[in-house]
């Protein structure tokens, strides 16, 4: 009996020093917030007049100090961090850049961030200004900024933090497709993610770090390729694909987190609608003992921080003579979600591509193009504000013409719905062209069919030799997000039209109240 006691004493001795090894860290998290300062509605854009008061809005910056500052309290070691794109989105990044999301990400606390695509839009002088102002490391591993001065010795691949007397290792990573995407100039080159983060995991573990975070602007995908094809991360926390996950949602992508190959991967959707929670538990090795949460709704029920709203409201001032400046009216709402925009003609895609269209026919352009990545809300029906539609079209961009051969149209197509299992933003949206598609068929491998082109009073299939006159934007026209051929001096090109913003608001002035439509355009065998 006495024997029997001993041993069950040396048990609960055993189960109490294993219980006193774990460490529990709680990661709150964010991500692809694109400057949405102030509250945004169901659609993603701008929270109309009253809306918010009657509880409709979610998300903006003083309800995020006040969740927090609460799930801080439910936890004895939390960090927060960000899986990139703060920059771009909204009027305040028009005209402060960084400056705000700096101001408060600190107010936030962020202990790490790793780097957007979109945080190279106006370059690496932007990016460097931001990284000055915040209180916190910015990190990007899969890229060699050292010919960059205006990063180099300064953008580090990864850091090491403490929270409760242990060490944490954060690891950055960026889309590897950046330079197609944005504006990092041809002094930086980005590689392969999964080398990247196997390589500062070595120097970390190394360095006797055993609990190792991966911040993560590369998209759902390639964060379980990573998980799957490194070893030593414990914790991804996503971005750049707007997912949602979650374990309660019948909308969710995938479970929160998502398990695979050990690692636990979270993402947050975008905007700041959610706050990641994930609660993890180490044992002493480093290893996951345990991963459990869920995003939490920033809805009505979320209390903003009147301190930040009143900060946010004196910075809208030089914003809201342009933003509430009705331009338009619409009789439903339009849609703009880049889960369907990004894979199918889609009600704004048919919307923006008319416009630019119809903006330079009269010079003899027949045909539109336009990147679902520059699509970026929806829009609710009754009036329309330039705010709304300046957070559809963020990116200032302007129209370009050009000239190109059918064969190039098809070679563009081909691009644009070569990505399409990504749901990458280079799919087309298109005016006075219809075409086909096939998933079934390899990217570039002839997915692109049945391609016919506006002549007369219908349509013809597309001539491979003839010259046809095109409109897009700029920044599509210099051959970002993979529209290559479309590049070059060899165009006979303009590229400094009215800014598309303009363009889509006169012309939904003009066609007011708009009613929105698909027509098959765009159809999938």
């Amino acid at each position: 009996m006495f024997a029997r006691f001993l041993s069950t004493a040396a048990a609960l001795s055993l189960t109490a020093g294993m219980a006193a090894a774990e460490y529990n860290l709680t990661i709150l998290h964010t991500n692809d917030f694109h400057a949405r300062f102030e509250p945004v509605s169901k659609y993603d854009s701008g929270c109309r007049e009253g809306d918010n008061a009657e509880g409709k809005c979610f998300g903006g910056s003083a309800r995020l100090v006040t969740a927090i500052a609460e799930a801080r309290t439910r936890s004895n070691n939390s960090i927060l961090v960000d899986g990139g794109d703060q920059f771009q989105g909204s009027l305040y990044y028009t005209y402060y850049k960084g400056k705000v999301a700096a101001e408060m990400m600190n107010k936030l606390g962020y202990d790490g961030m790793t780097v957007g695509n979109h945080e190279f839009d106006d370059g690496p002088e932007v990016l460097r200004g931001f990284m000055d102002a915040v209180g916190f490391p910015v990190l990007m591993s899969n890229a060699d900024v050292s010919a960059e001065p205006a990063l180099a010795d300064v953008l580090q691949k990864s850091t090491v933090i403490e929270r409760g007397g242990e060490k944490i290792g954060l690891i950055g990573l960026t889309p590897e497709d950046t330079p197609d995407l944005a504006s990092p100039g041809k002094n930086i080159t980005f590689s392969d993610p999964v080398a990247a983060v196997q390589g500062e995991v070595d120097r970390l573990t190394a360095e006797g770090v055993n609990k190792i975070i991966v911040l993560s602007h590369s998209g759902y995908g390639v964060d379980q390729a990573v998980a799957a094809g490194t070893t030593g991360v414990d914790v991804i926390v996503g971005g750049h694909s707007n997912t949602y996950l979650s374990n309660v949602s019948d909308k969710a992508a995938g479970p929160y987190p998502t398990m695979v190959n050990g690692v636990a991967i979270v993402q947050a959707y975008a905007y700041g609608k959610f706050l990641g929670e994930l609660n993890v538990t180490f044992d002493d090795a480093g290893n996951i003992v345990e991963a459990a949460g869920e995003p939490l709704i920033m809805d009505g029920t979320v209390t903003e921080d009147e301190a930040t709203v009143a900060r946010i409201a004196e910075l809208a001032k030089p914003l809201d003579e342009i933003r509430t400046k009705v331009v338009a009216e619409t009789a439903e709402a339009i849609e703009g979600d880049r889960a369907v925009c990004r894979v199918q003609e889609c009600q704004m895609g048919n919307l923006i591509a008319d416009s630019m269209l119809d903006r330079v026919k009269d010079q003899g352009v027949t045909i539109a193009i336009a990147n679902s990545g520059g699509i970026r809300a929806s829009l609710e029906p009754g009036q329309v504000t330039m705010g709304e539609v300046l957070t559809i079209l963020p990116f200032q961009n302007t129209l370009s013409t050009f000239e190109i051969t059918g064969e190039g149209l098809v070679a563009a197509l081909e691009n644009g719905v070569s990505q399409v299992e990504e749901v990458k933003g280079r799919f087309p949206q298109v005016a006075g062209i219809t075409f086909a598609w096939d998933q079934s068929v390899a990217p570039n491998e002839g997915r692109v069919s049945d391609v016919m082109v506006a002549e007369g009073e219908g349509f013809v299939p597309v001539d491979p030799a003839k010259t046809y006159l095109v409109v897009t934007n700029n920044y599509v026209r210099n051959g970002g997000d993979g529209y290559k051929m479309f590049a070059g001096e060899d165009k006979n090109a303009y590229d400094f039209g009215p800014d598309l913003a303009d363009v889509l608001a006169e012309y939904l002035a003009a066609k007011g109240p708009y009613t929105p439509y698909l027509d098959g355009r765009i159809s999938q065998k």
